[in-house]
């Protein structure tokens, strides 16, 4: 199977009533994350959590992303409805293990790890009605002190049924993922790790080898303080937690080094087209096409928007000055960032409008109030 469609769940008990109760088998960013959509939007009735730390047990319940917390596997396993192994992904099939003896037989099972291949061979003949999941996203602040339900929101959850995953089974984790706030795509085990090296698991190797390169010039001192927006927006992935990333590559290595090789190929010819500045040129454009194809909010199936970018002084109030150009012009604003990067001469701020008409007139009327903008 392979397939970016997904139907969410019809008719499964999901749709109708939330689980009576749902165990979260590791509190960090994303199983804190689901454990609070959980609770927030009402899925369950209990939530269990489960993690050997008792400091990230602590945390959850005073978040409140749990009703009951647990820091050893046992009979109360046996109480779940549903269970989300959200371990580190060398550490899922040995939880697996340990939780499969106490597992109900009509209970299901899903993970949330960052590998689908060998973790849906594995978990697979051992958890009843498993099926594996990945939702894409995350921050590079780990643990679950930074987790919060609307990192789901409008997010993509791949989801990787097997050849032995039950149709029933598979319409009971859509509904589970659109309840949560996220659209379910089927990708089989295979392809989804074939992509997710290319689009995550290189890039976190190539902002760890960025950063090693800056860290072994005897110049890193200088380097660091000149370090600007695009070097530290290139590098972010490597700041979330190293066990966890290096465990993902690991698991994947195969598709990773198949992956570096294609890219070696890439760097390789833009070398060799230092001298020669028009191919430079024509990759260059080929590039920004490819890049400007896929903005975050085509990814997280959110509606687009339109961005101008203003430059604003860095004082009291502006912001709101500025938000209030666009209200008094009855032009919707979706979205406002402030950019970390200061390529305007002032303090950047990214407004997403909803429509290429919006932003043309956004350009004229903030030009007419005294603002640059791009």
């Amino acid at each position: 199977m392979h397939t970016f469609d997904a139907p969410f769940g019809q008719g499964d008990a999901l749709t109708q009533r939330p689980h009576r109760a749902v165990g979260v088998f590791g509190m960090g960013l994303l199983g804190g994350s689901v454990a609070l959509g959980l609770r927030e939007r009402l899925v369950a009735h209990e939530v269990h959590a489960y993690d050997p730390d008792p400091g990230a047990l602590e945390a959850a319940l005073a978040m409140g992303a749990a009703d009951r917390v647990h820091a050893a596997i046992g009979p109360w396993v046996s109480e779940l409805e549903l269970g989300v192994l959200a371990a580190p992904v060398r550490a899922l099939e040995p939880l697996a293990r340990e939780v499969a003896p106490f597992a109900a037989p009509a209970s299901r099972w899903i993970d949330i790890g960052s590998v689908k291949g060998p973790v849906v061979a594995a978990l697979e003949p051992l958890l009843p009605h498993y099926v594996g999941t990945h939702p894409m996203a995350g921050r590079e602040t780990p643990g679950v002190q930074n987790a919060y339900a609307g990192l789901l929101q409008s997010a993509v959850w791949v989801i990787t049924p097997s050849a032995r995953t039950a149709p029933a089974d598979l319409a009971a984790i859509d509904a589970l993922v659109a309840a949560l706030g996220a659209h379910p795509v089927h990708i089989d085990p295979g392809a989804h790790d074939r992509l997710v090296a290319r689009v995550s698991h290189v890039p976190w190797v190539l902002a760890t080898a960025l950063n090693l390169w800056i860290d072994g010039d005897p110049d890193r001192e200088r380097l660091l303080f000149l370090a600007a927006g695009g070097f530290r927006d290139l590098t972010r992935v490597a700041s979330g937690s190293p066990r966890m990333s290096r465990d993902m590559v690991l698991e994947n290595r195969a598709e990773v080094r198949a992956a570096l090789a294609d890219l070696e190929a890439v760097v390789l010819r833009l070398s060799a087209e230092l001298d020669d500045p028009e191919a430079l040129l024509a990759s260059a454009e080929r590039g920004k096409r490819t890049r400007d194809a896929l903005p975050i909010v085509r990814r997280s199936m959110l509606p687009r928007v339109f961005d101008v970018v203003v430059a604003i002084p860095d004082r009291p109030m502006e912001l709101a000055n500025l938000l209030a150009v666009f209200g008094r012009h009855a032009i919707n604003v979706r979205d406002v960032e402030v950019l970390r990067i200061r390529e305007t001469g002032g303090e950047a701020i990214r407004v997403g409008v909803g429509s290429a008409e919006d932003r043309e007139r956004s350009l004229e009327v903030l030009g007419a109030a005294g603002y640059r903008a791009i």
